[in-house]
């Protein structure tokens, strides 16, 4: 089998495709991402020569340069994890994420049905649900209410997906996650952004009071759930992936601080952002009876293994943050784009 990843150089899809390269080798992998900001090309490194991994810089919202990659490489399945993620920036500027999210996710749908694609997947996120009260979980069923830009893009895109299967017969599926964290995530984001911080003696910056509640999966686990998803799962089908470990943004704080012995005096409370969602919590009791995933790590042993990572990987996160992880791609590829 071949199948088509999206931004399978992100955090979540090199994941993915490190995972199913080690566990299905028989899965043949066309690679396409982008590499804006938080494309990371040395996250695959470990690929280099696999000749069951193709990578192709690509924007997935180019019809033409789409239309050349499923002509040349014709996948029988599409995985699509590509997407515009901070909430913050699409704060700032929402027209990336809609270009990205929206006409990205339309472009691969016509695609997909124009060539006799068998399964297309689309990796979506809790957020699409809005905020929750202090009690009770997002079910599969839950009406889509998105607070921001990103979720909002999101929630267009697996609304373009649904009616992809309703109006058009395609097989589809769409999956959707709760806050991911694990190796090779973009320091941007809480996790990494605190132990990098923690690390260089720099302020942690916690929004608001930081009793904000997320549920937090391991990205191994939801990779795994996706791919249990692609295999198993009926056309139409939506599942939630949650990792059953809900803590506020405080907590994990200062799990990390503790676990690196530093201070929490190094915590800075900064203002809250707009239309913050209070609390995210994942019912995913559908995917236990349908297909039987569970996830096989707990947070308390699974964090210190992610802050582990960081420490062992300080060069790769500082070469991100100073942005001279780009020069990886250009000494591989000259920079070359679809």
């Amino acid at each position: 089998m071949k199948v088509l990843v999206t931004g399978g150089a992100g955090f979540i899809g090199s994941n993915f495709v490190l995972l199913l390269r080690r566990a299905r080798p028989d899965v043949e992998i066309v690679n396409v991402d982008l590499l804006s900001y938080a494309g990371n090309l040395e996250n695959l490194r470990p690929l280099e020569g696999d000749e069951g991994h193709v990578f192709v810089r690509a924007d997935v919202a180019d019809r033409p340069a789409m239309e050349r990659l499923f002509r040349e490489h014709r996948p029988e399945g599409v995985l699509h994890f590509a997407a515009e993620s901070h909430v913050d920036r699409s704060i700032l500027d929402a027209t990336p994420f809609v270009h990205n999210n929206v006409l990205g996710t339309q472009v691969l749908l016509d695609l997909a049905r124009a060539h006799g694609v068998r399964r297309y997947l689309q990796v979506s996120t809790d957020e699409v649900y809005g905020t929750l009260g202090p009690t009770g979980a997002f079910c599969e069923d839950t009406p889509l209410a998105p607070n921001s830009p990103y979720a909002a893009s999101k929630a267009a895109a697996d609304l373009l997906v649904r009616a992809a299967t309703h109006t058009h017969g395609l097989d589809a599926v769409i999956t959707r996650c709760s806050n991911n964290y694990g190796p090779l995530q973009f320091p941007e984001k809480l996790i990494p952004l605190m132990i990098a911080n923690a690390l260089e003696d720099k302020p942690l910056p916690v929004y608001g009071d930081g009793l904000q509640v997320r549920d937090w999966l391991h990205v191994h686990d939801h990779c795994t759930a996706i791919w249990t998803v692609f295999e198993k799962a009926a056309p139409g089908a939506v599942y939630n992936i949650g990792g059953e470990s809900e803590r506020t943004n405080i907590q994990v704080v200062k799990l990390i601080l503790g676990e690196l012995g530093k201070p929490e005096s190094l915590i800075r409370s900064v203002k809250d952002r707009p239309g913050h969602d209070r609390r995210y919590a994942m019912d995913a009791r559908r995917i236990r009876a349908d297909l039987g995933w569970t996830p096989a790590r707990r947070f308390e042993e699974a964090l210190p293994e992610t802050i582990r990572w960081y420490l062992q990987n300080r060069g790769w996160w500082e070469r991100v943050r100073s942005g001279a992880y780009r020069e990886y791609y250009d000494r591989q590829y000259g920079g070359r784009v679809v």
